[in-house]
Parts: structure tokens; sequence; C-alpha cells
């Protein structure tokens, strides 16, 4: 198939940053697993510490007079929000206009995210197919710069109208691939097997507008509490794990239900 932020306000589960943000990761994904279970996700506690602590706000405190200053409130998580519905997107697949979105939140270095692509988007793409589900992918790279560098190799593929083609072969068999398949020469040489244009592609990886885009894509997913991977949003309601295909198929059914009743 081809492939047609700051955040407002902090969720609801975010503490100030002085308690920590290894609690800060905890309870984000604490939330996240309430809804659909932790079991296939995958969660590095240092690269959660690094992202975590640039995501979230910390409170001004009070001001030398002992009045408070401008602390910002918590606000309740939309995660409705996740959905962009853009016509341009890239990294997006199926109907603007589709009953059901979803929104999946994802790293190129994690084993869980390999076998949910392998096992599961297969089942997700019929109903694509069928006009009834549009998905939108965004990186969150929690593993660290390997990570970041995959998702602009996938990015630059994109530019090209071959984005699901390149996501496919960095998470070939299910597997997601060593760090040492996700250099810049490694990344560039694969793009090459896919018949891709080396030198745009090059040019487009290393572009800033890139860069940009993959940073928009991790804050939306950092900024809503994604700090494990693979983590989704299905019909604005949040998932986590490389659950059972059976439980995606479930919770479609149920969000493509409401969103058509």
């Amino acid at each position: 198939m081809s492939p047609t932020p700051h955040t407002r306000g902090t969720p609801a589960w975010v503490v100030p940053s002085a308690v920590g943000v290894v609690a800060l990761a905890l309870i984000a994904f604490i939330a996240w697993s309430a809804a659909g279970g932790t079991d296939g996700a995958s969660a590095p506690a240092d690269a959660a510490a690094t992202t975590a602590a640039d995501a979230t706000p910390a409170p001004s405190g009070e001001g030398q007079d002992g009045d408070p200053t401008d602390v910002e409130e918590p606000v309740a998580v939309s995660f409705a929000d996740a959905e962009r519905r853009d016509p341009h997107d890239l990294l997006a697949i199926g109907p603007v206009d589709a009953p059901v979105v979803l929104v999946v939140f994802s790293d190129y270095q994690c084993p869980f995210c390999a076998k949910w692509s392998n096992d599961t988007l297969p089942v997700m793409m019929d109903y694509v197919d069928d006009g009834d589900l549009r998905i939108e992918w965004r990186d969150v790279n929690v593993y660290g710069r390997d990570s970041e560098r995959a998702a602009r190799a996938a990015y630059a593929a994109a530019l090209q109208g071959q984005f699901w083609e390149y996501h496919h072969e960095l998470y070939l068999d299910g597997k997601k691939r060593s760090p040492g398949d996700l250099t810049e020469d490694a990344l560039v040489s694969l793009a090459e097997q896919l018949s891709l244009d080396v030198p745009r592609f090059r040019a487009d990886m290393q572009d800033e507008a890139t860069a940009a885009e993959i940073m928009r894509n991790q804050e939306l997913g950092l900024g809503l509490g994604a700090f494990s991977t693979p983590s989704f949003v299905m019909g604005g309601e949040p998932m986590v794990g490389a659950q059972p295909t059976e439980l995606f198929v479930d919770a479609f059914e149920r969000a493509l239900a409401e969103a058509t009743s």
C-alpha cells in the first residue's frame, strides 16, 4: 500500500517534576496501562527519564513576597487530540474522514513494536482498505539517537511515497534491527535496496524540516504520556502494548459501532 507541541497543558496524571522523572514515567505508564494492560510494552527507564524532563513543565512556585506566581494547573487529557486527520500527513494511511482513527506511538528499536507491526498491523490494514479506519504513525524514539535516526529515514522514504515499504523493512519478519543496521550508511543502503532516489533520500534524512516533523510527533506522544512503546489511541481511547490482535479487533469494532451509531 502507499500512504495517502508544545502541549497546551500538563496531562492530568503528570506530577510536578520535583517528584522526579522516574515517578512521572511510572504514573504515565500506569495511566495508559489501566486501559490496555502492560504485556508487550517496552519502556527503557533511562530513555523515559531523559525525555520526560523535557516534556513536563515544572511549576513556577511562589514569588519573593510569598504570593503564588503563574503555576500551571493540570488539565484533563483528551486522547482524541492525538488524531490529526491531516490530508497531507505522510505517515498516515486511510480516509481522512474514516469513522475510526488509530494513532500508533512506536520506536524502531522496540521489539514489541516490531511484533505488533508483523502480527496486528496487517489485520488493521484490512479495515483501512474497507474505508473504516485511518492509521496515523508517530515515532516517540524513547530509545534515543538510533531510533530518531531510523524515524528520520522512514520519513525521508515517506517523502518519496514509500513510508510503509521502508517501515516494513525496518521491522522485517517482526524483528527490530540491530543498532549496527540503524547507522546512516545502513539506512541509506536500505533506501537503495527499495530503489529510492538515494541522493534525495540522504538530503531529506538530514533536512531540518524532517527533524522538526519527527520532534513534533515525539512531543505529541510524550505530551499524552506515551512513555512506553508501543502505545495506541483507538477512537480516542488509550491502549498499551503489543496485545493479542483480537483485542485490537474488539477495540476497533467498539469504536466503529460508537462512531456510526
